[in-house]
């Protein structure tokens, strides 16, 4: 499997998750759920960017998915304690 594919499987699998907590009303995992999709999402938009030779807009991004995966740690930590 290509990366492409992998990643596109795991933002399906992170958006019908978060979908599945906000019908639950389990706002807490679906947030976490939600920090999931954006880094996922912005890691791929980075990634296609840089294919097409974007290098502004693909290291904006990459910083985007490396905060979005910061936020998804510290709610995960949240929810823990």
């Amino acid at each position: 499997m290509n990366a492409k594919r992998v990643l596109g499987i795991g933002i399906a699998i992170a958006a019908l998750t978060s979908l599945f907590f906000i019908i639950k009303l389990n706002l807490d995992f679906a947030i976490l759920s939600m920090m999931a999709l954006f880094a996922m999402t912005n890691a791929y938009r980075a990634v296609s960017f840089k294919q097409q030779g974007l290098e502004k807009e693909s290291r904006w991004m990459r910083w985007l998915a490396i905060v979005f995966g910061l936020a998804f740690f510290v709610i995960l930590a949240l929810i823990i304690t």
